[in-house]
């Protein structure tokens, strides 16, 4: 391949190995990319679209070797566990960790909005995946902090609840609790095959959702806990609502 191929072959695994859209819209991206640097001339429609169906081939005959559950799928439900502990995650934010940012920054405007202060956040970025779906060495790193925080202690104990989650799913963490690294999962192989019936795992709006539905829950059964400790205290004989 010349170099320009190259360039352009590099994309399309990255699109196809990432899963995150459609082969018709790889190919759309891929052409726009060929014409956006002036390529036309040196590589066809044909090549780019022979090159991505290879690529999807591949795709399919390796996930026919996949070890169930996935890498992907453990990480889906390591996510979605701090989502559930008041902590933003979210997948392939922006293409990089300023871009992440930005993204959480937008989740955190619509969780305050409906009365919601997440505790932390973690991500990790497209450039972040690009090493997760590399045939040596994959490893995927993931961001985190809290929102309108400096205080590193704070920053710390983000870091230890999204690495003990990761631990409990089953992943190696490579993490020394230093708050200036990043939290590595060494050995980490992104596989995942796209389908239009997936979730949208993108969907960050759905994250927020995610959050302020189990807030809102938790924030019931605290009310419920303390009307039942109220209505029991009433019930009690006199003398004994004094020495309880």
């Amino acid at each position: 391949m010349t170099e320009n191929e190259e360039l352009i072959y590099e994309s399309i695994f990255n699109q196809v190995r990432m899963g995150f859209i459609s082969i018709s819209e790889i190919k759309e991206n891929i052409i726009e990319e060929i014409e956006d640097n002036g390529f036309e001339e040196e590589i066809s429609k044909q090549w780019a679209v022979e090159h991505i169906e290879q690529e999807v081939k591949k795709l399919w005959e390796d996930s026919k070797t996949w070890k169930q559950p996935t890498d992907t799928q453990r990480l889906i439900e390591a996510f979605d566990e701090l989502c559930e502990q008041n902590i933003i995650a979210l997948h392939k934010a922006g293409f990089t960790t300023s871009e992440g940012e930005y993204e959480v920054v937008e989740v955190e405007r619509s969780l305050r909005e409906n009365q919601v202060i997440s505790d932390g956040y973690c991500f990790y970025h497209e450039q972040d995946l690009a090493r997760a779906i590399t045939p040596e060495n994959p490893s995927l790193y993931l961001a985190y902090q809290k929102v309108d925080n400096s205080d590193e202690k704070v920053t710390l104990e983000v870091g230890k609840k999204v690495a003990k989650v990761l631990k409990d799913k089953g992943f190696e963490v490579d993490w020394n609790e230093d708050v200036g690294q990043k939290i590595l999962i060494p050995n980490f192989s992104w596989q995942y095959l796209y389908n239009d019936k997936n979730r949208d795992l993108e969907d960050y709006q759905q994250v927020a959702e995610m959050i302020i539905k189990k807030q809102r829950a938790n924030r019931l059964k605290n009310e419920e806990n303390k009307s039942a400790k109220s209505h029991n205290k009433i019930n009690k004989p006199w003398w004994k609502r004094f020495w309880s």
